[in-house]
């Protein structure tokens, strides 16, 4: 029989699960990273609204990223937390003097691209690893991002 975590987890799942969420938070980090950017760089006709749109972003992207490490940290495992290794893993790459709006928001939608398609990984393992939690926190983020991705491709007019 199979060892069982604090939480009644199989040890050998919550280890997979937690590899490909320390991937997630390695992706998240350097999203984050590249919207702080925006907002400090952004420029143009439309720097008020995208300013405050950017700020609104990198907070939301801030408390996943505390959350996802201490859902790594709930399934018995260590989140990673040194910025060389969210670059060497991150799907995201940086994204360096990029200031006019369009640019910045279709880079937005591309990194929301890139975790929705991680959540649902990582929502699959959960499903079958009877691991509730991470399938709700992943449930409650592809939901909200698939909606903010829709809207990032009406704001660029696709």
């Amino acid at each position: 029989m199979q060892q069982l975590n604090v939480i009644g987890l199989k040890q050998k799942d919550t280890e997979q699960l937690a590899e490909r969420l320390n991937l997630l938070l390695s992706n998240y980090q350097i999203f984050y990273m590249n919207v702080r950017g925006f907002h400090w760089n952004i420029k143009g006709q439309q720097f008020f609204e995208l300013h405050n749109k950017f700020e609104e972003t990198y907070n939301d992207l801030l408390t996943k990223i505390d959350e996802i490490a201490e859902r790594i940290l709930t399934l018995g495992q260590r989140p990673q937390h040194a910025y060389s290794t969210y670059i060497s893993n991150s799907d995201i790459q940086e994204v360096k003097d990029v200031h006019d709006g369009p640019s910045c928001v279709r880079e937005i939608l591309n990194s929301y691209q890139t975790t929705i398609r991680l959540q649902r990984e990582i929502l699959a393992l959960a499903g079958d690893a009877d691991d509730e939690g991470t399938s709700a926190l992943m449930s409650d983020y592809i939901k909200e991002q698939e909606k903010t991705a829709w809207m990032l491709t009406s704001y660029l007019g696709n």
